[in-house]
């Protein structure tokens, strides 16, 4: 496992900084390319705003920041970053229930919040407990090189028999799926990661996500993995490539995936 050393306040800071000036009254901008879901799949979920991808890849790195950094010698997050990130919430015009989930975060790392978001629970008692991330993101022309793709990521908490082979006690499933693109392409050159720290214990490190499962081998591009994150509060950032098998003779596709925040509890 990758440790994520200490990460120094300043770089914290100036993504906090940057999403200051980001957050600012928006300016028009182009709409997101439409994606049309796979059928018969379910329906996809909207395509994030260009303002909730702006501010998330602003905040992504401060907050995992302020969640590593150890200085403090009660192993709390970093305060001061955390308050600089609440101000610039609420003093951006962004809509309630974006503010709302990105508190959300905050609240989980400085613990006000009651220590973690309520966790949902299936009818089926056999079926895994799920922990979407905050908000779907946007795969840069992965669907045949030329269109969007929308991206949604979630987290399991062990032990579960999903997804495959299933975390065990103390362990954290990650899956990635890229609707409208073709199964994944093995053996990428390019990872898609997720870096994560459990706010318990402080422990946290990277890890990709591979094809290795299975799971939706025609397609859609789906990536998983399981992460030894011990018992506790985990906050989690996926983020990177995927690559996608080619179609109609085609070479494979390889796209960048914007970065997506979640949080969620391993017991």
């Amino acid at each position: 496992m990758l440790r994520i050393r200490g990460t120094k306040r300043t770089v914290a800071a100036v993504a906090i900084a940057s999403a200051a000036a980001l957050v600012a009254p928006a300016v028009a901008s182009a709409d997101q390319p439409h994606t049309p879901p796979p059928a018969p799949r379910p329906a996809a979920p909207a395509a994030p705003s260009p303002e909730q991808l702006t501010l998330l890849q602003a905040f992504a790195p401060a907050i995992i920041g302020a969640a590593a950094d150890t200085s403090d010698p009660s192993g709390a997050p970093n305060s001061q970053i955390l308050g600089q990130a609440k101000n610039l919430l609420d003093n951006s015009n962004l809509p309630k229930d974006i503010k709302d989930k990105l508190g959300q975060v905050i609240t989980f790392l400085d613990g006000s919040g009651g220590g973690g978001p309520k966790i949902p629970q299936p009818t089926d008692p056999h079926a895994p407990v799920i922990q979407q991330f905050l908000f779907p993101t946007i795969g840069k022309n992965c669907i045949g090189g030329t269109s969007d793709a929308v991206g949604t990521a979630l987290m399991t908490g062990g032990p579960q028999a999903a997804p495959k082979p299933g975390p065990g006690p103390h362990q954290a499933g990650y899956v990635f799926t890229a609707l409208g693109t073709s199964g994944a392409q093995p053996n990428p050159a390019q990872p898609l990661n997720v870096s994560w720290v459990n706010l318990d214990t402080h422990a946290s490190g990277i890890q990709a996500l591979t094809n290795e499962a299975g799971i939706n081998k025609d397609g859609p591009t789906t990536l998983s993995t399981v992460v030894n994150t011990g018992s506790g509060r985990i906050i989690s950032t996926v983020y990177g490539s995927i690559t996608s098998k080619g179609t109609d003779g085609q070479a494979p596709v390889t796209c960048s995936i914007l970065p997506t925040v979640g949080i969620g509890v391993v017991k």
